[in-house]
């Protein structure tokens, strides 16, 4: 007679919940949540009255240059955390470099990288950027894509073709861009910031939202990276994607110049936010400035975090461990009382899966089985410790935690 669950967990401690509950899972799917669940199940696990949650979602990895801080010297790193990030544009000129040696063979062995630790510490989602220009090519690209197909139903990726060193300025760009949409590359990522004048930067976001409305994706771009308050393309993006009905299927990422807007500025874009459905990824550990995390959220706008960098050009550390970029994020956003806790927690789990359009991310009957099994009983001392969890489950199965760690080994 066949198993009534494929994974059955007992004893598990639910957030805002006291008592004990247990999860059956079967065919990928969360069945049941309910006490004192009875039926036989290919693998039983007991959380012993630990917390048991949705897994956690990174909406922002440059995952084609983790691990290259080694390959280059840390002028970029300097410039893009010093002087108030005045010389954010200069950072990523110089971090550009690395580019010229850019090649899938080596890339993909990064990323697999840090991918096995993504899975080793429960992150089942990612969007991940691959830079396209003249000296990157379509080598961060194909190494991702392949990497989104190796790790499928363990981590999924969503591969964002990123024309990181600008669209108007770098020449041939947009011939590039095209093809890597059509090699299958998941969403259309810009920086229009970046561009030296204005009305670049406003063709920037225009022709990122024209091919992805042609392809029809997601777009994600990096807007007002550096501490110049008259930086617009944040809200050139959000009234764009309301222009074109693009509602919910732009993500903004950084937006570190919010914190030097005037008052009425900044309520002016937290309105526009809305009105697009648009979220805003912080990753306050990356950079001396960074979005007004508890004001957009006092506004009733989305927020969500991100790992941003893993050991590269702008950011040394990183280990796709989100409970650890949320415990930065705590310090940094003095996000400290159990409420503010429990919406970070948010942050990196149920908001960043809404924020990637990764549906049914909840744990709850008919959702996905994503799941994490911690080793502590609330959010306050996931965060304090933020450890791997006990167990990982990924569309419906057991996370290989001893392989994972084998890879990393390797």
């Amino acid at each position: 007679m066949p198993n009534q669950f494929d994974i059955l967990i007992k004893n598990a401690k639910l957030r805002g919940s006291e008592s004990l509950t247990d999860i059956g899972i079967a065919g990928g799917k969360i069945v049941s949540v309910e006490k004192g669940l009875g039926g036989e199940a290919g693998v039983t696990v007991d959380a012993e009255a630990n917390l048991v949650t949705e897994s956690f979602v990174n909406p922002h990895l440059h995952l084609c240059k983790v691990y290259t801080l080694q390959m280059m010297d840390e002028d970029a790193l300097t410039a893009y955390q010093g002087e108030g990030m005045g010389k954010a544009m200069n950072a990523i000129e110089l971090a550009a470099r690395v580019k010229e040696k850019y090649d899938k063979a080596w890339i993909i062995e990064n990323a697999r990288k840090a991918v096995t630790q993504a899975a080793r510490f429960g992150n089942t989602h990612i969007r991940a950027f691959a830079d396209v220009d003249s000296k990157a090519r379509l080598e961060g690209v194909k190494a991702l894509i392949r990497a989104r197909e190796e790790f499928k139903g363990i981590v999924e990726i969503q591969v964002v073709a990123f024309a990181q060193d600008g669209w108007v300025r770098e020449r041939g760009t947009d011939k590039l861009m095209r093809e890597a949409m059509e090699l299958g590359a998941d969403v259309v990522g810009g920086i229009p910031w970046i561009e030296y004048t204005e009305a670049n930067t406003q063709q920037h976001v225009k022709e990122i939202f024209d091919l992805a409305m042609e392809f029809n994706k997601d777009v994600s771009m990096l807007v007002d990276d550096a501490g110049d308050a008259g930086l617009r393309s944040l809200e050139m993006m959000a009234v764009e994607a309301i222009k074109r009905g693009w509602h919910g299927r732009a993500l903004a990422h950084h937006a570190r110049a919010m914190a030097l807007y005037p008052m009425p500025y900044f309520q002016k874009i937290a309105a526009l936010l809305k009105q697009a459905n648009m979220t805003v990824v912080s990753d306050p550990h990356t950079g001396p400035l960074h979005a007004r995390v508890k004001e957009l959220l006092a506004e009733g706008a989305s927020v969500c975090l991100g790992q941003d960098d893993i050991s590269d050009a702008y950011y040394p550390f990183g280990r796709n461990n989100m409970l650890e970029v949320a415990f930065l994020a705590s310090h940094l956003l003095w996000m400290t009382t159990r409420a503010e806790m429990e919406t970070l927690y948010d942050m990196i789990t149920v908001n960043a899966a809404r924020a990637m359009n990764v549906k049914d991310h909840e744990l709850k009957v008919g959702g996905n089985a994503n799941l994490v099994v911690l080793n502590q009983p609330n959010v306050l001392e996931a965060l304090r410790e933020h450890s791997a969890p006990r167990v990982v489950i990924s569309h419906g199965k057991l996370v290989d935690q001893m392989k994972m760690e084998s890879m990393w080994n390797q």
